[in-house]
């Protein structure tokens, strides 16, 4: 039997200089992504594309969204197998393709850099990676790779 989870949000362009889209140069890229209960985010287009700099952009939402999805995947993962992390950072890095006819992502790296309570965990906490990216919502909904290059340490371990 399936679920069905719906994910409402609002986008509200916040843009307009008093002239519209008249001109290219003429509106700000600026919008508001919203939804019920969690704060508002501020965003705008890739600085490339005339955005602000200081604001998310879709782009970055996206790489975003896998990689949270990933991590979130593989605590859960980590929790049923009994591997204890604690800390857990990932450096993501997405690549866009600009074409003529628009654009697309060609591919999203993950790099997890996860601690683990024992030198017994880690082995298993490395396997979990291909797992997580496996029971991935979000990876798995997207037409372009999303490799993950996991580095997997011990609490109190030297660095090597």
């Amino acid at each position: 039997m399936s679920r069905l989870h719906t994910y409402p949000t609002v986008v509200t362009w916040t843009g307009n200089k008093g002239a519209g889209t008249s001109g290219y140069r003429d509106y700000a890229r600026d919008h508001e992504l919203s939804a019920e209960g969690p704060p508002v985010i501020l965003a705008s287009s890739d600085p490339a594309f005339r955005g602000d700099p200081a604001r998310w952009n879709p782009e970055q939402l996206l790489v975003g969204s896998l990689s949270q999805c990933h991590m979130l995947s593989f605590l859960h993962l980590c929790s049923v197998a009994d591997v204890v992390v604690t800390e857990y950072v990932d450096r993501a890095v997405g690549t866009m393709a600009e074409t003529a006819d628009g654009g697309h992502f060609t591919e999203v790296v993950l790099r997890p850099e996860v601690t683990v309570a024992t030198r017994e965990m880690a082995e298993t906490a490395t396997r979990l990676h291909t797992d997580a990216h496996k029971v991935c919502f979000i990876a798995s909904s997207v037409n372009f790779p999303v490799r993950h290059e996991p580095v997997v340490r011990v609490q109190g371990a030297a660095a090597s």
